[in-house]
């Protein structure tokens, strides 16, 4: 039996392709060459779009590879696209940028800087934080004398240098109400968005509770602390959370040392609350979690000291207590992952940076399982926690003058997106 023969309508029409006006004029008695030239001039077409495809995907990396080439002979551009830590890289950079150009923040130049205004008590210990945002505030470019430029207006009062001089709680309470009237009545700033654009910034757990003394001051302004736990007055949608940094740093910062990190999870303080008293109960003579209920001298030498076990161990362990602590920015630092302990923090920085993407956190019902938690953190998972953690560090550090997404930039960052807060 003849084969069926090949009809125009049932044919494909390539008329570029080598062999196909060949086979339409080639003899129809000749049915295996026929068949032939079809099976070639259909592997002509498939490896034509192959080509096709491949040059595509080429051209198209080759492009991506001048870009990444591009960003980084830039200095000063912030390339984030590749790095996760962030909620939305695009965003952030672009928005960052309009903030170095536009925002101005007007100082408030009432008070005496002997006492208790607008220059830091110190730039060391634990409530370094508030010092260096004081003494930063004056060395950017966010800066301004005139209060008709100013998108936010700084408060310079500091209950940190008060509690330096001794003041008793309710004391702080009188001279934070006694300024921020002195403010209300001299300048028209406050009664436009009843202290709205206002901010003032506190670290220490006192100062944080003198406020609470002026309730218009807190329930309008932007309160700018260390920590959110200090009472329920913390508004996430309007309040910002002030990194806590013990400063100085006593060694180097921690980098992608994996192997040296022998020490499942580290944690070293005092029992000031139930959260770490069960831990210490639960957890203090395993063997792969290193538990020490106790202080430990920062200034110490020799083997076995607080920083080392920072340095060795995989997971730093930041539990819940009653006052701030610059533990989570001590295991940033040393490039120790924090496993953040606690119900509800507002940590640092929260809605810029994806936590979960370089710290773990747990409940506090979870406690009895965290060893199982964090030996179930496969390899990888830690190398990317730990990746990710080291790329932060920056944001937590301070620095006089400051640097551009420093801690210093980060807080101002926090406080751009809230200038457009309802008024209350």
């Amino acid at each position: 039996m003849a084969p069926p023969s090949l009809s125009r309508e049932n044919s494909f029409s390539f008329p570029n392709f080598p062999g196909i006006s060949f086979l339409r004029n080639y003899p129809r008695g000749y049915p295996n060459i026929r068949s032939r030239y079809l099976c070639v001039s259909t592997a002509c077409i498939i490896l034509y779009l192959l080509c096709t495809l491949t040059n595509f995907f080429f051209f198209d990396q080759l492009i991506f590879n001048l870009q990444l080439q591009h960003d980084s002979d830039a200095p000063r551009r912030v390339t984030l696209y590749s790095f996760s830590a962030f909620h939305s890289p695009e965003a952030f950079e672009s928005d960052y940028k309009k903030m170095e150009k536009e925002l101005k923040v007007f100082v408030y130049p009432d008070g005496d800087p002997e006492t208790y205004f607008h220059t830091p008590r110190k730039l060391t210990g634990k409530y370094s934080s508030e010092g260096y945002f004081f003494k930063n505030i004056k060395e950017s470019s966010f800066f301004t004398a005139d209060p008709l430029q100013a998108h936010l207006f700084f408060i310079p009062i500091s209950c940190h240098k008060m509690r330096g001089k001794g003041l008793t709680y309710e004391r702080m309470i009188y001279e934070v109400g006694k300024y921020v009237e002195s403010l209300k009545f001299k300048y028209p700033y406050w009664n436009r968005t009843l202290g709205a654009d206002h901010f003032f910034v506190t670290c220490h757990d006192i100062g944080a509770k003198a406020t609470n003394g002026v309730p218009y001051l807190v329930k309008n302004s932007i309160r700018v602390v260390c920590s959110s736990s200090y009472d329920g007055l913390f508004i996430p949608h309007k309040d910002v959370t002030l990194p806590q940094v013990q400063l100085p740093f006593f060694h180097p910062a921690g980098g992608n040392d994996i192997k040296n990190r022998k020490i499942l999870a580290f944690w070293a303080g005092r029992s000031d609350s139930k959260l770490k008293d069960e831990l210490a109960a639960m957890w203090d003579n395993d063997t792969e979690l290193d538990i020490q209920n106790n202080r430990i001298d920062l200034h110490a030498t020799g083997p076995i000291v607080y920083v080392e076990k920072l340095y060795r161990s995989k997971f730093c362990l930041c539990p819940h207590g009653p006052v701030g602590s610059s533990r989570i920015a001590d295991s940033i630092h040393y490039a120790c992952v924090p496993v953040i302990m606690s119900n509800y923090y507002d940590l640092p920085f929260n809605d810029i940076l994806d936590w979960r993407k370089f710290s773990v956190i747990v409940k506090e019902s979870e406690l009895y399982q965290l060893k199982d938690i964090l030996r179930n953190i496969s390899e990888k998972d830690f190398v990317t926690l730990n990746q990710n953690l080291v790329k932060v560090q920056k944001h937590f550090k301070w620095n006089t003058p400051p640097v551009r997404l420093d801690a210093f930039h980060m807080v101002m960052y926090d406080l751009w997106l809230r200038r457009h807060l309802t008024r209350y």
